[in-house]
């Protein structure tokens, strides 16, 4: 590897961690409120954005009973995910940054921070397995398997040579990091459980400043790496992006199964979620601050990468 060139110094940074870091700041200890039956009666437990099947006419048949299982089947889902993603993925991406695994000089910010982001995470880890725990419990949600998305990505790490691991694992951690739910930033308090919209609130400040990191620490990685590994490097994101929004059809079908739809039933409220429009228009959406980063570092300046791509339909040709 070689050393990088900017023409704008570089924060590397988390800003003010010590007085802005959920971890360091926040007092909350995320129980679900008091009034928990009241507050079901206007709010729910889930963003209805990121949940659009909920709308189908075979569910909003079924009653509001119906639809807040839904919604709190899909909530443990989520924080179970966040927890293994958070704990599994990230950390173990953001090692290779704290470690110098990936053989370049590492500047002591963008150690510090690595560190710092560290410690965001393992929070982040904390707060969801207990607030998942605790709805879980109310609902009697005992199938909890491991995400599929979780699955897919370790075992995309071992078809990958020791040697490239380090590689793959920033990668993965880069991908996961500055794929901003933008639409979550819109809720508001009148919208969700209290709890639950506090602790997604907490948790997505702290993602706005760990994307913003990450995309000033890609642009270093991808200027210091070697031209060779570039297309290795291409491959491997576009590998990892389409992983990231790939939709769990088993856990979709047991979610659905658990309210009592039957599996034409089930696959009759989903189709329009899985179709191939809805997935790309998703995943355009979802990683536009990843597609912003890779622009950034000049990725889509090479033409051979722009095309591996436009031709995935990620992006426009």
């Amino acid at each position: 590897m070689t050393g990088s060139t900017f023409t704008q110094t570089p924060c590397y940074t988390l800003g003010d961690w010590n007085n802005k870091a959920t971890v360091r700041v926040r007092k909350d200890d995320y129980r679900l409120p008091e009034d928990l039956e009241q507050q079901l009666l206007s709010k729910g437990w889930f963003p209805p954005t990121f949940i659009p099947y909920i709308q189908h006419p075979l569910i909003q048949a079924s009653g509001r009973s119906v639809a807040q299982r839904l919604e709190a089947n899909h909530l443990v889902y989520f924080l179970d995910y966040t927890t293994l993603l958070e704990h599994r993925i990230v950390n173990r991406s953001v090692e290779t940054i704290a470690h110098g695994e990936l053989a370049v000089t590492i500047p002591n910010m963008m150690k510090t921070a690595a560190l710092q982001l560290y410690t965001d995470e393992g929070y982040h880890a904390l707060f969801s397995h207990e607030v998942a725990e605790q709805v879980a419990a109310i609902y009697d949600i005992d199938d909890r398997q491991t995400p599929r998305r979780i699955d897919r990505l370790l075992g995309m790490i071992d078809t990958i040579s020791p040697a490239d691991r380090p590689l793959a694992w920033f990668l993965m951690g880069f991908v996961s990091e500055t794929i901003i739910a933008k639409e979550l930033l819109a809720i508001t308090c009148d919208s969700l459980v209290s709890t639950v919209y506090q602790m997604l609130r907490n948790h997505l400040e702290d993602e706005a400043r760990h994307s913003r990191y990450f995309g000033e620490v890609f642009q270093f990685f991808w200027t210091a790496l070697a031209p060779t590994q570039h297309d290795q490097a291409a491959r491997m994101l576009l590998e990892i992006i389409e992983l990231y929004f790939e939709p769990d059809v088993p856990w979709l079908m047991r979610s659905l199964a658990s309210v009592g739809f039957d599996e034409q039933s089930s696959f009759q409220i989903i189709a329009d979620f899985l179709q191939p429009d809805a997935h790309s228009q998703r995943l355009r959406s979802g990683a536009v601050s990843t597609f912003a980063a890779m622009k950034k570092a000049r990725f889509f300046d090479n033409e051979h990468h722009r095309q591996l791509f436009s031709q995935a339909g990620l992006i426009d040709g």
